[in-house]
């Protein structure tokens, strides 16, 4: 770049980025007096660490703010573009920093979980030699993304998304510094905030827009009707492949097995909202509807495979009331996961056991040699049974206990089962006693 050349205009996310750790919003369980944080700065002794959390919480901030605290050299590389190569280069760039100024250099790998086994164990050595301190930024859980070894060297820190009251700091923030002249009324505060869903940078982008908007209009007055026009339709964060997802996943079937309806209409809504396919969570409901509910009520399945038959006939929105519904009756059903413990238990047990023959009077004899071999001999047809049970009769292999895996529970049509299969054993304990 010369002198003639423009220099590109900054977004206000860039404009309002921190210049020290007091600017910083949020991150108070960190960067709090006495706080890990906190006293890293002020030691003024950097180390390796990894910082977790969903975008726009200050991540690639704090790293910055570290170089200059720590008078380091600051290099960043993106896990999305850089490979071997551009590590290598920042190795090179490092150790020529330090030969001729002395300076450390702080490598900032943003998207540190892209970075596969062998691009992470590139710059592993020299992270142990002490030429790069290395802080890596993720959204994704670095227990499951970054290798052991690099993790046990770097501390991790849990950065959490803004509160509503500290995206009203920033917020204010950035009318006073960049929007000046322009009002906003209570409501289309309250809303860009909601739409910011604890991510700063979306805030200040969205306050970027509203600005050009409200220029281009040329208006002084922000309302939420003038909001909702300018801005396009915003969806809550939502990571389809990533963290978020499955913590909300979670939470739905942690709401249906704790038998909330309306925190599992929540947190249906909250995915739907967020752009989650409807029938992949019709899919989750048919788990839970087996694992959680099982033969509690039979019900539940057929609900929630119909609720997924509705959605492909109607698709959205018509369809999504089927899945309410089915989240609904999960919810509202009689709870057992006895079903799910059984065949746990006998997958275990098959998976460590070995092949057993199956029992000869078990066998079907269509030929005359099958019956001659005795196939299907002695085998007891239920229905000509008394009460259409063949009392004291084992279906297992020979030499195999008699196994105890499906224990229904009391609750709902369970109940009932659990009575029935009492009476049977009792009419195989009176036929061994026989």
């Amino acid at each position: 770049m010369d002198l003639f050349t423009p220099k590109p205009h900054a977004p206000l996310a860039e404009e309002l980025r921190p210049r020290t750790v007091d600017e910083v919003v949020g991150q108070a369980h960190l960067l709090g007096a006495g706080k890990p944080l906190r006293l890293a700065f002020e030691s003024r002794t950097p180390h390796s660490m990894i910082l977790w959390g969903p975008p726009g919480v200050g991540k690639t901030t704090l790293a910055r703010l570290m170089a200059d605290a720590f008078d380091a050299e600051f290099l960043a590389l993106s896990a999305v573009f850089a490979g071997v190569k551009d590590i290598r280069e920042a190795v090179a760039l490092a150790e020529l920093t330090l030969a001729q100024t002395g300076r450390r250099t702080i490598l900032f790998v943003d998207e540190v979980h892209r970075f596969n086994k062998a691009q992470q164990d590139a710059f592993l050595p020299y992270v142990e030699g002490g030429l790069l301190t290395f802080i890596g930024a993720t959204t994704e859980n670095p227990s499951f993304e970054v290798n052991s070894a690099l993790l046990s060297r770097a501390a991790v820190y849990v950065l959490k998304s803004l509160s509503a009251t500290e995206l009203g700091l920033l917020f204010e923030r950035a009318r006073a510094r960049a929007l000046s002249g322009l009002e906003f009324t209570a409501e289309a505060r309250e809303r860009l905030i909601g739409f910011a869903d604890g991510d700063a940078r979306r805030l200040l982008n969205l306050l970027e827009q509203i600005r050009t908007a409200a220029q281009t209009a040329g208006l002084a007055r922000v309302d939420g009707e003038f909001l909702a026009g300018a801005l396009a339709s915003n969806l809550r964060r939502f990571d389809r492949g990533g963290d978020v997802f499955y913590d909300q996943i979670s939470a739905l079937h942690k709401s249906v097995r704790g038998s909330d309806p309306d925190a599992s209409l929540y947190w249906l809504v909250r995915m739907l909202d967020g752009g989650a396919d409807p029938l992949y969570l019709g899919r989750r409901l048919v788990r839970m509807a087996n694992e959680d509910i099982g033969l509690a009520d039979p019900r539940a399945l057929e609900i929630t495979l119909n609720a997924c038959a509705t959605f492909e006939r109607l698709g959205s929105p018509e369809g999504e009331l089927a899945l309410a519904q089915a989240v609904i009756f999960l919810a509202c059903a009689a709870k057992s996961n006895a079903v799910y413990v059984a065949y746990n238990a006998a997958r275990k047990f098959v998976a460590k056991d070995g092949s057993r023959p199956v029992p000869e009077h078990l066998r079907n004899a269509p030929t005359k040699l099958m019956k001659e071999m005795g196939f299907g001999k002695a085998y007891r047809y239920a229905h000509d049974e008394p009460e259409a049970y063949a009392a004291g009769e084992n279906y297992l292999p020979e030499g195999m206990a008699r196994q105890d895996w499906y224990r229904p529970t009391g609750r709902g049509l369970e109940k009932q089962i659990a009575d029935k299969l009492e009476h049977l054993r009792q009419l195989d304990r009176k036929a061994a006693g026989k």
